[in-house]
């Protein structure tokens, strides 16, 4: 039988530990029958505690305008679809110079990849799809992109000729076209700010542990 402190140390050990991501209650309470704990009151207390969490309050996205419809990309199989899409620049640059993360999301498994990057080159946006989508997972049917020139260049389209894909672009100044992708760059933003160190520039060290 657990006692208060037991299970206080337990939570925050589930909850913001090694294998924390600062989960929402719901979210920690199944993290923590994964690490095959379980009391009587633990769902309530998983909520509780995410609640009270300092760090989830402070990095909490402020909603400052109501929730507009997003429009999703359907996808009929695993791998078929990504979203893609570019973060920054990040005010606070990492130790090793980087500035922006560059991530993608399968929209139907909800997989993501992303890595950190000093600068945006389309050299470096072709690579990432090239080695991160094409080479780990086939080819895919089509990726979703802002009409940005870091992410539609002629270097994109000759990737896309060559592996016979498609690109399908939204306007840069709506963001409801890539739905997905947006929605995950929110949370993606959030949780490096709630497990970096005080100095919060190791972030680029901590992208792994947010996805």
């Amino acid at each position: 039988m657990f006692g208060k402190e037991e299970s206080i140390k337990a939570l925050n050990e589930a909850h913001a530990g090694v294998y924390g991501a600062h989960q929402s209650g719901p979210k920690l309470q199944f993290q923590m029958r994964r690490m095959r704990y379980y009391w009587s009151k633990m769902v309530q207390d998983s909520i509780d505690y995410a609640k009270k969490c300092k760090a989830c309050q402070y990095h909490a996205n402020f909603i400052h305008q109501p929730p507009e419809p997003l429009h999703p990309t359907v996808a009929s199989w695993p791998f078929e679809a990504w979203g893609l899409d570019l973060v920054g620049p990040i005010t606070s640059k990492s130790l090793a110079g980087h500035s922006y993360i560059l991530a993608v999301i399968d929209y139907f498994s909800k997989w993501v990849e992303a890595i950190p990057l000093r600068e945006v080159k389309k050299e470096n946006v072709a690579n990432f799809i090239r080695t991160h989508i094409i080479y780990r997972y086939g080819i895919p049917h089509r990726i979703v992109t802002y009409n940005g020139r870091q992410l539609s260049n002629s270097m994109i389209d000759k990737l896309c000729e060559k592996f016979k894909f498609k690109q399908y672009k939204s306007s840069i100044y709506n963001v409801a076209g890539n739905g997905l992708a947006e929605a995950f760059n929110k949370t993606l933003c959030s949780l490096p700010k709630k497990i970096v160190s005080k100095s919060k520039r190791d972030w680029q060290e901590r992208i792994g542990e947010a996805l």
